[in-house]
Order: C-alpha cells, then structure tokens, then sequence
C-alpha cells in the first residue's frame, strides 16, 4: 500500500526564487489594493468634514432641521 501523501505531491516544486517571486507579486497586489482602498476612504472622509465646516459656518443650509451654524450667534453676541 502506497503513502496517501505520494498521491497529492506535485510534479514540480518551485524553488525559492520562484517562491520569492510569487510573494512579491502577492505583496505588491495587495499594497495596491489597499492603496486604493485609502484613497477612497480618505476621499469620502474629507468630503464628510468639509460638508460639516461649511454647515457649521452656515455657508450649507441645515440638513433635517439641524441647524450647527455658529456665525449668527457669534455676529448677535458681537453686536
């Protein structure tokens, strides 16, 4: 009766440059991957702040009746 493992060897190992290869194509993928998943989040957080700052300086009308806007009670207060 044969081993089970001389069933799944492979017919070619690779070597270490092969193996090196493969792992650095695999790091490479996922820093672009994840470069660009980044860039999205950051793009929509920075989206998110700007609309709060100008919702806070009134610049942006109120959303759902909330209304954050510091410039008229600075401008009352100032009077």
């Amino acid at each position: 009766m044969s081993h089970r493992f001389e069933e799944i060897k492979p017919v070619h190992h690779p070597t270490k440059d092969e193996v090196q290869e493969m792992i650095d194509a695999a790091i490479k993928q996922h820093n672009h991957t994840a470069s660009i998943i980044s860039a999205i989040l950051g793009t929509i957080v920075l989206a998110l702040f700007l609309d709060g700052l100008l919702r806070l300086l009134g610049i942006v009308p109120p959303f759902m009746g909330i209304d954050i806007s510091i410039i008229k009670g600075i401008v009352e207060k100032i009077k």
